[in-house]
Parts: C-alpha cells; sequence; structure tokens
C-alpha cells in the first residue's frame, strides 16, 4: 500500500512554496560542498548575536577530546541581567544532518529563550562527517560541555542549572550528549531539549517513508546524513547509541526530556518512539507533535500560527525546568 504522507499545515505549506525552489527536500552525498557554499553561510555570518545590544559575543577556543583538535564555543552573555548572581546555561548543539553547518546555526533560538529567561548560551562547534565520522561529532560535543560546566562561574553561569539542547542532527548529539553523560559519570545537567531530534540510522520508519520527496528533509537526505556519520555501519547491528540514541537498550536515569516534531516530517515516529521508551524507563518526558509540521518549520516560518505555538512550548519548558 501506498504510504500516503499526512497534510502540512496550510500556513507551512504556503512557506514550504515560497522555498521550494532553493531548497531541496533530497540530498546525496555529491551534493555535500555545494550545499555547504549555499546562501545560508552568508546570512549566519550576517546574524546579530548581540540581539541588538542584549548579549556580550565571545568566541572562545578550549581543548578537545583526548588527542583531537580543540574545539570553538559560541558565548553570549546577557549585558543586564535581571537576576543577579550565576545565571542558568542553554548549552546548544547546531543541526546540519551531520555534515553541514556551525556553531552559529540555530543559535537565534536558545538566545531568544536565553533574552527572556535570563541565561547565557554557550553554542559548541564540532566536526563534520564524512570528514570526521563518528564518534568525532559527539566526542566535540562531550568535551565542550565538560569545559563548560568546569568553567560555567568563569561565563557567569551557574554549573547547577545547564540545559543541554539541540534541533535535528543537533537533537541527536544532545540525546547521544545525555547517554554519555550518564554513562561516564560527567556533570549533571537539569534537562535535555530534543527538537526535531535526528535518532535512528535505520531510517526505516513509517514517516521516514510517507515523507519522501517532501518537506525539507526526506528519506535520502536522512540515508545520506548517516552514512557520512557512520560509512557501512549505518543500519547494521553494530551502531553505537552514542551515534544513534535510537539503538540504546537503556534510556534510565537520565535528565527530564522536552521532545517536539511535526506529524509530517521524516523524524516524527522515531522522536514518538523515543519519548515511549523514556517513559517506560519510568523517566520524564514532555512530547509535543505539532499538526501539519514539517522538519524545522518554526524556524522557516516564524509568522504561522503553529510555528508560534510550538516556540511558547519551548520557552514555558525551559522555565519550568529552570524553576527546579
Amino acid at each position: 500500500m501506498t504510504a500516503v504522507p499526512p497534510p502540512f499545515d496550510p500556513e507551512l505549506a504556503a512557506a514550504l512554496e515560497l522555498i521550494k525552489d532553493t531548497i531541496s527536500p533530497s540530498f546525496t552525498m555529491a551534493d555535500i560542498p555545494e550545499i555547504r557554499q549555499g546562501a545560508g553561510i552568508q546570512l549566519l555570518a550576517e546574524l546579530d548575536l548581540t540581539m541588538e545590544g542584549a548579549f556580550d559575543v565571545e568566541d572562545r577556543t578550549v581543548p578537545g577530546p583526548a588527542d583531537a583538535p580543540e574545539i570553538s564555543l559560541l558565548i553570549c552573555r546577557p549585558v543586564a541581567p535581571a537576576a543577579s548572581g550565576p545565571l542558568p546555561v542553554i548549552y546548544h548543539v547546531h543541526g546540519g544532518g551531520m555534515v553541514l553547518g556551525s556553531n552559529r546555526v540555530g543559535v537565534d533560538a536558545p538566545l531568544a529563550w536565553a533574552k527572556e529567561l535570563g541565561a547565557v548560551v554557550v553554542s559548541v562547534e564540532y566536526r563534520l562527517a564524512p570528514e570526521h565520522p563518528h564518534p568525532a561529532p559527539v566526542e566535540d560535543v562531550y568535551a565542550g560541555l565538560l569545559w563548560t560546566a568546569e568553567h560555567a562561574k568563569e561565563i557567569g553561569g551557574d554549573p547547577e542549572r545547564i540545559v543541554i539542547a539541540g534541533a535535528s542532527a543537533g537533537g541527536g548529539l544532545t540525546a547521544a550528549l545525555a547517554l554519555l553523560l550518564r554513562d561516564r559519570q560527567g556533570p549533571s545537567v537539569i534537562g535535555q531539549m530534543l527538537l526535531c531530534p535526528m535518532l535512528d540510522d535505520r531510517n526505516d520508519t513509517p514517516s521516514s517513508h510517507q515523507m519522501k520527496g517532501l518537506g525539507l528533509w526526506d528519506r535520502t537526505s536522512n540515508e545520506t546524513g548517516w552514512t557520512a556519520l557512520l560509512g557501512e555501519r549505518r543500519g547494521g547491528p553494530d551502531v553505537s547509541p552514542y551515534a544513534a540514541p535510537a539503538r540504546a537498550t537503556d534510556l534510565t536515569n537520565l535528565p527530564p526530556a522536552f521532545l517536539d516534531v511535526g506529524s509530517a516530517e521524516t523524524f516524527r515516529d522515531e522522536t514518538v518512539a523515543y519519548a515511549s521508551r523514556i517513559w517506560q524507563s519510568g523517566g520524564i518526558a514532555e512530547l509535543h507533535v505539532w499538526p501539519g509540521g514539517f522538519h524545522g518549520f518554526d524556524g522557516f516560518a516564524p509568522q504561522a500560527a503553529v510555528s508560534q505555538s510550538a516556540r511558547a512550548a519551548h520557552t514555558d519548558w525551559l522555565r519550568r525546568v529552570l524553576a527546579r
């Protein structure tokens, strides 16, 4: 039987129509160099990271994993925080399908949360696949979190109030980071925010088949990203949960999780399954499935009603987690 896709929200469908000629839902390994040089890179360079003067911005180079290069952290501190004393820290992991991006990708979202809630943002740069396959990306993310926890007070942050967050590939790496922190007995974090997360290298859920050729990240692109990260291991029996968190057999003792995803995107079913498995393990998870949402919809169509609801839910969860 043909896999019939769920409909896009009408406002989001209109936004997709506007960008369909510049962003394809499908790309292959051969397309990676061209996409890395795309117009989006220039737009990132022009992003006002100060949020109209609300943040002091610093690029800092810190130690990477053992026997690996140093990594870059983008550190954004409120200029005039409403509260005195150490501030909560949002540790951000950027998206890009494991093959694209920098620590400026998607950082406008955590900066908006931090501006409203009074927090420091630290966004980590990690090595990209296929040049740097697993475990390079997640080990860089882990090393950046270690530095952030150890130096939180130095950057005005509270080491006891760190939330880890990421979207798409960054969401998958954030989930993997939570597993690593638990298993290595690393610094504790008080929450993990997994936005449209890339969790499962097997790429064989009903939603991955339904959305083939549609939206902004389809089954072909997903295969490209996972193959870049894992090579011939992708989809096989020996994939580490620190590469693909959906492979984890133990989801106990993880920080409270927020997960959201669109109903009309490739990652829908693996995100719902991950939340369900956290609950089945006795953990805490809040799950939102936004009707008619495509991958990353709230960033591409922030004016849409469903996007505004999603963004309000993000901030509300963070506010509750930080108040605990």
